[in-house]
């Protein structure tokens, strides 16, 4: 063997027994190497779809919410929740289609409807326990992908299972309106909410609109083709401008979030209020939009349907006024904005009962008001609501659009009944009596009460968000320097008592250390005399 190969061989052999084994991972490179996996993970929709970079999650670098975003949860919620009022001017066409009685395909309403409840209660709670982008991005597809099958099903029970399950999926709205809160600004919150509430209005009024225009000229299915188009248009925008956002509440579970929202109904005394005030309020409004089509059909006005239809548009008004109205109360405590809402739709509904069926011009200042004011009461509301808790605003969403939906069915309901035995002025005087009843409601709780109490005043009756936000921060600033001198002064039985106590101890240690001082001088000098003493003894010997 050459010398090289010998080399070569102790490098190969002997040597490599020498050398220490590589490290074994540890816990801590273990735990970077999930955090970077989890990280990856998390850059991808479904574990699969990239996500833009811009739209990641970085705590360090949250994304900006600005009002294209804002712009696009509008949009958004226009053309989802428009998947609930298609049907309602075709079910004549759905008749002549399936070849069924009109009494058959009144169905098809209820059952969106109701699926929409059942989505209510048991999908948009999932918003505070899995991802939020994911969550939205999986309905919107839903919804326009079970569309198809509406547009194309010759079977009426086919299509009645599929707006059954479009109605589920189409909350949409209810899971971007929490989000929202918790991507805006505090001191714009209500301006954000109001924009995303002002497209779900826009698009019920849209899908109305839209639907009776449409099947005027063509067939009904072309509704539901503009409805696919118009779905996979959101679902794109959502990929391209919806954040990502991590769960806000890891460990807790699908069973327990559901029980969490039962138990918010009877422990969150602002919540009641709000739900008591939203009921009767949303059956108002719905009252109204209903009997509006007997009132202009009858006498005096005996109204075409397509001129009754046009009334509807007055709702863009109340679309257009979102942005002031979120502006407004932005600058007010909600309780205050409430309280204007409920005096002006008291004001409303008087002018209604005077005289909405003696000049048409009373029936568009009804229109206008009651859009106006009834969405600056719900976005104070929400906005109160959704304060109570960061961590659970999908579940009060839910509660609190639970409570509007019981109020849309009670209206239509009893307000049918009462317009059709009894006349036009004594629904309008129920309208005014449910608005009555939220006042006595708003004012049994103030606006200042502490959260857990049910009923009173506290904290005075100021309204502006600026002044008591002032008034607190001067509150706290008292608060701080009086503890400053409880720190300085004995105070007996308080959090000073111990700062006082070690004063005191130090300075009797001082004392103690004076004290000492001569004694160790003396000690000194007796030491020096007896060595002293011993030096001359020494020399004497």
């Amino acid at each position: 063997m050459s010398r090289s190969q010998a080399s070569v061989h102790r490098n190969s052999t002997g040597s490599s027994a020498t050398l220490p084994a590589p490290p074994a991972p540890s816990a801590e490179k273990a735990h970077t190497h999930a955090a970077v996996a989890s990280r990856r993970a998390s850059r991808r929709d479904f574990r699969v779809i990239p996500i833009p970079a811009r739209l990641q999650y970085d705590p360090d670098h949250p994304a900006h919410f600005g009002l294209a975003m804002n712009v696009t949860f509008g949009i958004a919620s226009t053309f989802v929740v428009a998947n609930l009022y298609y049907c309602q001017p075709l079910l004549i066409q759905f008749a002549h289609a399936f070849g069924v009685t009109y009494q058959e395909v009144s169905n098809i309403p209820t059952l969106v409807q109701a699926g929409y409840a059942i989505g209510l209660l048991f999908i948009t709670p999932l918003g505070d326990l899995v991802r939020r982008r994911e969550l939205l991005l999986l309905l919107t597809f839903i919804t326009a992908t079970l569309s198809i099958g509406l547009a194309i099903t010759q079977s009426l029970v086919a299509f009645e299972v599929l707006s059954f399950l479009v109605g589920i999926g189409s909350v949409v709205p209810q899971i971007l309106m929490p989000l929202a809160a918790d991507l805006a600004p505090p001191e714009r919150r209500a301006s954000a909410l109001s924009i995303v509430l002002s497209g779900l209005l826009f698009g019920v009024l849209i899908a109305r609109v839209l639907a009776g225009v449409v099947a005027q000229f063509v067939t009904w299915r072309v509704v539901y083709y503009i409805a696919i188009g118009v779905q996979y248009v959101v679902l794109a925008m959502l990929y391209w401008m919806l954040p990502d956002y991590p769960p806000k509440n890891k460990g807790v579970t699908y069973f327990g979030i559901l029980y969490s929202m039962a138990k918010f109904t009877v422990t969150e005394p602002l919540l009641v209020q709000a739900i008591l005030i939203t009921v009767p309020s949303s059956a108002c409004f719905t009252n109204w939009w209903v009997t509006l089509t007997f009132l202009l059909g009858g006498p005096p006005y005996n109204y075409s349907t397509v001129v009754i239809g046009l009334f509807g548009v007055v709702g863009i008004v109340g679309v257009a006024c979102a942005p002031l109205i979120g502006r407004i109360i932005d600058k007010l405590v909600p309780w205050s904005a409430t309280l204007v809402a409920i005096i002006a739709l008291i004001i409303t509904f008087t002018l209604q009962t005077a005289a909405v069926g003696l000049n048409v011009a009373v029936v568009v200042i009804v229109c206008i008001g009651l859009d106006v004011f009834r969405q600056t009461q719900q976005v104070s509301l929400t906005t109160a609501v959704l304060g109570l808790d960061p961590n659970a605003r999908s579940r009060l969403n839910a509660v609190l659009i639970l409570s509007l939906f019981i109020g849309q069915v009670m209206g239509t309901s009893v307000g049918a009944k009462v317009f059709n035995e009894h006349g036009w002025r004594p629904d309008a005087a129920l309208n005014l009596a449910w608005t009555g009843f939220t006042l006595l409601v708003l004012f049994l709780r103030g606006p200042h009460c502490p959260r857990y109490k049910w009923i009173g005043w506290e904290g005075g009756f100021e309204l502006r968000k600026s002044r008591v936000l002032a008034q607190q921060e001067a509150t706290s600033a008292k608060g701080e320097k009086v503890d400053a001198d409880n720190e300085r002064e004995p105070v007996n039985g308080g959090m000073g008592g111990e700062t006082v106590g070690a004063e005191t101890r130090a300075e009797e240690g001082r004392r103690s250390e004076e004290d000492a001082v001569p004694t160790r001088n003396a000690t000194y000098e007796e030491q020096r005399r007896e060595a002293g003493t011993e030096k001359r003894g020494d020399e004497a010997v």
